[in-house]
């Protein structure tokens, strides 16, 4: 009698007889030592929890998520001690910061200073076309790339009214909107995201999105949830997309207290997918 095969077993791909779907080309975007975009290995980032002005702590995870497979990693920068505290980060690590900014321009032009590897903000919330010319001129002199992007709970009221609420119709509108506010500068060194809480409204979105430019699309469920729901939500969505061709850097966005789990969540379903990744 044959030895029984285990379902675990039984359920392994065999790598020699699957190729990873064709991505569809985009507009390569430099970050650092990666380029995002035009066929690359898709890169996958996380968002650090941590302060950056608590050093010690941010320097652990940091570090943690580097083991862990991360090659970019978000910072959130709500006050200028956070946008210098990037150097301290960069200076100790090395690892490719991306500062993210709401409303104040200023913020963008201290994280450019610190050595910010990229920046995430929609330049429609700098508050004015001088502010976002700053930004941009600053942002080219180092070149240095920005995400624009909009999510299913940060939608302008007057796009929420247009559509009747939350749409993917809507969501298109509102980051083809921030494109254009960077365009209008003479700059294309852009990455763009959609996403929802709602997995068909999110494919929705990025395949309409795919359509229209060709920049780079950051992709992934925003605010996927808690446990195996979190994990069935962002294994659906991202996985579709990356399928579909749609993706060249991605995020798990679990609701979970260790952000590793975020990475290995990610890597695995590109594993599965035989989507080349970094």
């Amino acid at each position: 009698m044959e030895p029984a095969v285990s379902r675990h077993q039984s359920l392994k791909p065999d790598s020699s007889k699957h190729r990873a779907p064709p991505r569809k080309t985009t507009l390569p975007v430099k970050v650092g030592d990666l380029i995002i975009g035009d066929r690359n290995p898709v890169v996958v980032q996380e968002m650090l929890s941590t302060s950056p002005t608590d050093v010690t702590r941010a320097l652990r995870e940091i570090r943690a998520l580097r083991s862990a497979g991360c090659r970019l990693i978000r910072v959130a920068v709500p006050d200028i001690p956070a946008a210098r505290a990037l150097a301290d980060l960069k200076r100790e690590t090395g690892v490719l910061l991306v500062a993210d900014i709401h409303f104040d321009h200023r913020l963008a032009l201290e994280a450019l200073e610190a050595g910010a590897d990229k920046l995430r903000l929609n330049p429609g919330t700098m508050g004015s076309a001088f502010k976002v010319r700053e930004v941009v001129a600053a942002s080219r002199e180092r070149g240095v790339p920005i995400r624009v992007g909009v999510n299913s709970g940060s939608l302008q009221r007057e796009i929420l009214k247009k559509h009747g609420g939350v749409t993917a119709e809507g969501l298109v509108e509102s980051a083809l909107h921030e494109v254009s506010l960077l365009e209008k500068e003479g700059f294309q060194a852009i990455v763009v995201s959609i996403k929802s809480t709602d997995i068909g409204q999110t494919l929705q979105a990025n395949r309409q999105l795919s359509e229209h430019v060709g920049y780079p699309l950051h992709v992934g469920i925003t605010e996927a949830g808690y446990g195996e729901e979190g994990v069935i939500r962002s294994v659906i969505g991202l996985g579709s997309l990356l399928l579909e061709g749609i993706g060249d850097t991605v995020r798990v966005s679990l609701t979970h207290p260790d952000r590793v789990e975020n990475i290995r969540v990610c890597r695995e379903v590109l594993h599965l997918l035989h989507v080349p990744f970094v």
